[in-house]
């Protein structure tokens, strides 16, 4: 008997509970910085080291975090079921706890890229620093979609919610779009659970099952319902 297909979409409330701070509960500034500048291509055109130190600084931090009980228990889901995770986040929680799908929307802090060519990609542990050349000869920069910028991924995303059984946001305030509206590609009969410690505004979804609670626990309650 073929297992059913959970697709899961995951936010920086997840990886809030691994100690990861989170751009959502900053007023406009991450990490005491404008989001404009080093989150944009404006900010990294105008002070390209202090883009890459903020980064850097972000790779040190995920290097040193743990994933906690909700990444483990969304991997301990391919027990019984096919997951496929889709991550707004850029850090590899998702995988360190044992996911073996996961789709980044907004790239991923351990990869750097080409400037002049997206699919121009590399591994990176330590830092980026102003004059690191990619082999093409431009400036390499992380592998992150900034604000302003197209989510490649988006397409791919939204195909999957036409061939899952059951959707799951997780520590997600629904508010960074593109991503958001994935809620919208959802079909009416699909059976859809909200986790969050503090559910954001989705009355007029159908099939709604909201767990107002943190990430940790509520993937330990959703793990019950899809069990019974």
């Amino acid at each position: 008997m073929d297992k059913k297909h959970i697709v899961v979409l995951s936010g920086a409330g997840i990886s809030a509970e691994s100690g990861l701070k989170t751009f959502r509960d900053s007023d406009g500034l991450w990490m005491g910085y404008n989001v404009e500048d080093v989150a944009t291509p404006r900010g990294f055109e105008k002070d390209p080291q202090l883009v890459l130190n903020f980064y850097n600084e972000r790779r040190r931090d995920v290097a040193a975090a743990k994933p906690n009980a909700a990444h483990i228990g969304l991997a301990e889901l391919e027990k019984d079921f096919d997951v496929t995770i889709i991550t707004q986040n850029i850090d590899d929680l998702h995988e360190r706890g044992g996911s073996t799908r996961v789709l980044h929307l907004h790239g991923e802090i351990f990869k750097m890229r080409s400037v002049n060519d997206e699919h121009t990609i590399y591994e990176i542990i330590g830092d980026i620093n102003v004059g690191d050349l990619s082999a093409d000869g431009s400036q390499l920069r992380p592998y992150i979609v900034w604000f302003e910028e197209p989510v490649p991924m988006m397409e791919k995303a939204a195909a999957l919610l036409h061939d899952c059984d059951y959707f799951v946001v997780v520590g997600t305030s629904l508010q960074v779009y593109p991503a958001a509206s994935l809620l919208h590609y959802a079909p009416a009969f699909l059976p859809k659970f909200i986790i969050d410690k503090k559910i954001p505004s989705v009355n007029n979804y159908p099939n709604l099952h909201l767990i107002e609670k943190p990430a940790t626990e509520g993937v330990e309650e959703l793990k019950k319902l899809l069990h019974k």
